[in-house]
C-alpha cells in the first residue's frame, strides 16, 4: 500500500520542538537503530540515513542503542526531543513488546512516520520431508500432536509468534508443534539441514540460498498476496487459512513533532524510496518494499497491535507488568 502523508504546517517552534522549524534540517539528524550494527535493521538504517543526509543536505548518522530485546533503543527514540533530529528504525518488536512484559512502548507512544519494509513468515522444510503441502503438514501435526519439532529464532521471537498465530488459525492448539528455541534463522536453518527439527518458519529471503539449491522447500508464505519475487509459492489464505505475518520495519517520530517536520521528512523519504537505488538495495538485500505513510502506518500499527494481543495471551507469553 502507498499513500502521501499530507499535512498542514503547525507553529514554527511549537513547546519543546527546539529550534525554528523553517530551517528544518539545521543540524545532523541520527536514526536510532534498536538492534546491532551489521543485521538487517541495521543496514536498511544506514542506507536511509545517507540517502535523507543527499536529499536533505544535512549530516544523518546511525546510532545503534541495543538491548532489551529492543526496548532500550525503541525507548530512546519515544523519549527524545520531538524537533525531527531523532528518528527511530521501528521495527517488529513495537508491536509485542509491551504485551510480553518487556517494555510499556506502544505504537502510540510515538508519531508514525513511514513504514518501509515487510517480510512475510514463511515455512520451510528439506527438500526430502515427506509433505509436499501445507495441508499436508497440517495434518500430519494432527495425526501426531507435540511430535513436529520446528525452528527459527528464540522463544517468544517474531517466527516463534509467526508459527504461533499459524497455529491457532489452523485450529492446532500452540504446543501441538514443538518449539526449539535458537539464536535466529541462520542456526535453524542449520539444524534443519542436520535433519535435527522437520522445519523452520522464518521469511524466504533468509533461506534464500539453500531454497534455489533445491535443498530446502518453501510449503507456504503468510503473506496477504503471492510474492512477486516467490510467484510459484503458495500463501495460508489459499488452503483457506486466514493469517498474514510480517516482520516489519519503518521509522517512527517522538510524538509531539511538528507537523511541518514530518511533511519535510515524508517527502523526502517519498522520494528515497520511490528510487532505483531504493528498490535496488532492498532486492540486493532479500528486504520486501512495504511502504506505508502517515495515518496508514498508524492504522497497520494499531492493528499489529490487536492481533499480537491474542497471540501472546494464547502462547502464555503475555505478562502483566
Amino acid at each position: 500500500m502507498l499513500s502521501v502523508f499530507l499535512s498542514g504546517c503547525g507553529p514554527s517552534d511549537p513547546a519543546g520542538s527546539g529550534g525554528n522549524t523553517a530551517s528544518y534540517p539545521s543540524k545532523t539528524m541520527t536514526v536510532i537503530c534498536p538492534w546491532n550494527a551489521g543485521g538487517g535493521t541495521d543496514r536498511v538504517s544506514r542506507f536511509l540515513a545517507d540517502a535523507l543526509k543527499q536529499q536533505l543536505g544535512a549530516p544523518c548518522v546511525v546510532q545503534n542503542k541495543t538491548g532489551g530485546s529492543g526496548a532500550v533503543g525503541h525507548s530512546f527514540g519515544a523519549n527524545a526531543r520531538p524537533d525531527g533530529y531523532t528518528l527511530t528504525m521501528g521495527t517488529f518488536e513495537l508491536s509485542t513488546m509491551h504485551w510480553m512484559g518487556i517494555s510499556d512502548l506502544t505504537y502510540a507512544d510515538y508519531r508514525p512516520l513511514m513504514q518501509v519494509n515487510a517480510d512475510a513468515a514463511a515455512i520451510i522444510v528439506r527438500q526430502d520431508a515427506p509433505w509436499k503441502t501445507v495441508d499436508e503438514f497440517i495434518a500430519h501435526i494432527k495425526a501426531q500432536p507435540g511430535k513436529v519439532q520446528m525452528s527459527g529464532t528464540a522463544t517468544g521471537g517474531a517466527w516463534d509468534l509467526a508459527r504461533a498465530g499459524f497455529q491457532l488459525a489452523a485450529d492446532l492448539s500452540v504446543d501441538a508443534v514443538l518449539w526449539v528455541p535458537t539464536l535466529g534463522s541462520a542456526p535453524s536453518l542449520v539444524e534443519l539441514m542436520g535433519g535435527h527439527i522437520d522445519a523452520v518458519c522464518c521469511s524466504i529471503p533468509e533461506a534464500a540460498a539453500q531454497v534455489e539449491a533445491g535443498e530446502l522447500r518453501v510449503l507456504t508464505v503468510m503473506s496477504q498476496e503471492r510474492l512477486a519475487a516467490y510467484p510459484d509459492i503458495p500463501t495460508l489464505r489459499e488452503s483457506g487459512i486466514e493469517w498474514q505475518m510480517v516482520g516489519w520495519r519503518g521509522l517512527v517520530l517522538p510524538k509531539e513533532t511538528p507537523d511541518a517536520i514530518v511533511e519535510t521528512l515524508s517527502n523526502a523519504l517519498m522520494e528515497i524510496t520511490q528510487s532505483e537505488s531504493y528498490q535496488t538495495f532492498m532486492q540486493k538485500n532479500g528486504f520486501g518494499v512495504e511502504i506505508r505513510h502517515g495515518e496508514d502506518f498508524e492504522a497497520f500499527l494499531a492493528a499489529e497491535d490487536a492481533k499480537w494481543e491474542k497471540v501472546i495471551q494464547a502462547t502464555g507469553y503475555a505478562q502483566n507488568p
